[in-house]
């Protein structure tokens, strides 16, 4: 995703929440159909099953989103942490059904919506603060994604396409930026 210069809020957030959702696709593209539903130990969670409890929060979060709490009373939480998906199809699927409900809440929004206020668990929110939560919450998801992938593909196949700058090419990296040919994000 190329840098863009914006001072809107509703934009950089959207353009944050697309950067992170292909980071997280550029990771699983790479990962094994085997290393998407492994468990690297019985206190962690495969891919599968982080995908799974994320679109289970991104449909609660952002259906209905200046309408309703963000806490719906039918999501039961623990179960999104229970029975992965099967296929990688499936996965893939709920990841793009999780991303199209935030989109769908964000994409109409104005900077003056920002302050008006949306309820999680009861909490009131303004819609920024409700945003930067889920920024939050959603780039530490990608990031335990990123680090699974790579984990098991490396452990597999001893490759890996590095997602940002690879060791020890930050200086051609930042003249290839300053060229143009790059973008920093």
């Amino acid at each position: 995703m190329a840098h863009q210069f914006t001072t809107s809020y509703a934009k950089d957030s959207i353009d944050l929440f697309r950067y992170y959702k292909k980071l997280g696709e550029r990771a699983m593209a790479q990962c094994s159909d085997e290393g998407l539903f492994t468990k690297i130990d019985a206190e962690s969670n495969s891919i599968a099953i982080i995908v799974k409890h994320m679109a289970g929060n991104m449909r609660s979060r952002w259906s209905d989103f200046l309408t309703s709490d963000g806490e719906k009373p039918d999501r039961n939480r623990d179960t999104e942490f229970e029975e992965p998906p099967k296929t990688r199809a499936t996965l893939m699927d709920l990841w793009e059904r999780g991303w199209k409900y935030l989109f769908d809440a964000l994409e109409p929004l104005t900077d003056a919506d920002l302050t008006r206020s949306v309820p999680i668990r009861t909490e009131p929110h303004s819609v920024m603060q409700a945003v930067n939560r889920q920024i939050a919450h959603y780039s530490h998801h990608v990031g335990q994604i990123v680090f699974l992938a790579k984990h098991l593909t490396a452990k597999a196949t001893g490759k890996w396409e590095s997602l940002s700058v690879p060791r020890g090419q930050s200086k051609q990296f930042a003249a290839d930026v300053a060229a143009g040919r790059k973008s920093q994000r």
